[in-house]
């Protein structure tokens, strides 16, 4: 997933920690890791601590500074420089707990809790629960003309955004208009010239969010194929695919003249 922040690459000196005097910092880290320790052993630490932290956010929900240092064994003043960093690097964020029933007095505790790219930061099981259901459209729905169907249907509903910037662009601009679209959808695509003696463009995915089940499952690639020769009015030819183990999926697409594309525009000529 693009822009996501990974658990274990955690920050190591955050704002919170350079503000620290080093009398409060030495104290804790005292209780954390043995005095003496390498500084690359002190920073693995800090890492592991933290994901430690995060992890118990996911298992228990929503937790306060209190609770986390009793689950982690950790002091209040430890888990707070941790939580500072995590805040800092968009995985946790910080709440004011629900109150169920007659509200005490005092201002409710302040929980933290996992943001979307907190979570998107553990393995998660899309893939695999992506994988399963086209298995499952194959073996119960007409076998693999039934997945084709699917991705067909999938990609034609996506492509909606893609035929209105395509529309929007010079009969030059097209191709470029595509990448464009394409990587608003995280597809990360770039438009080049194709090398000689081609004549014609490289429309180059340099990400693909689907490549794992793209791997089992192919149909999805030949859709968005017949899907670019429809929105750009020629044949294409797909080169590389992700999927496939190539480095970025490329795509052939002919130059055309003017007359050629309005005369064949939506349509996939043989």
């Amino acid at each position: 997933m693009q822009g996501t922040t990974r658990v274990d690459q955690g920050r190591l000196s955050g704002p919170e920690e350079l503000r620290n005097n080093g009398v409060v910092k030495n104290v804790d880290e005292a209780r954390e890791t043995p005095t003496g320790t390498p500084q690359e052993e002190l920073a693995t630490g800090e890492r592991s601590t933290r994901n430690r932290v995060a992890r118990s956010i996911l298992d228990h929900g929503p937790s306060t500074v209190a609770e986390l240092a009793g689950r982690l064994g950790l002091t209040q003043a430890a888990v707070r420089r941790h939580l500072d960093a995590l805040l800092a690097d968009d995985v946790v964020e910080a709440r004011e707990r629900r109150v169920y029933g007659a509200r005490t007095r005092g201002r409710p505790a302040k929980v933290f809790a996992l943001t979307d790219c907190g979570r998107d930061a553990f393995d998660q099981s899309y893939d695999k629960l992506a994988a399963d259901a086209l298995r499952w459209i194959a073996e119960r729905e007409g076998g693999q003309e039934a997945v084709a169907a699917f991705a067909r249907a999938r990609i034609a509903a996506q492509a909606r955004a893609y035929r209105r910037a395509i529309e929007a662009a010079g009969p030059d601009e097209r191709t470029g208009a595509l990448a464009k679209a394409l990587s608003a959808d995280g597809y990360a695509a770039t438009a080049r010239s194709a090398p000689l003696p081609h004549k014609g463009e490289q429309l180059c995915q340099h990400h693909c969010p689907v490549a794992h089940v793209a791997e089992q499952f192919p149909q999805l690639c030949e859709a968005e194929t017949e899907i670019f020769a429809e929105l750009l009015g020629t044949h294409v030819q797909r080169l590389a695919t992700i999927a496939h183990g190539d480095g970025v999926c490329t795509t052939f697409i002919p130059q055309i003249s003017t007359d050629a594309s309005a005369s064949t525009a939506g349509r996939n000529p043989a």
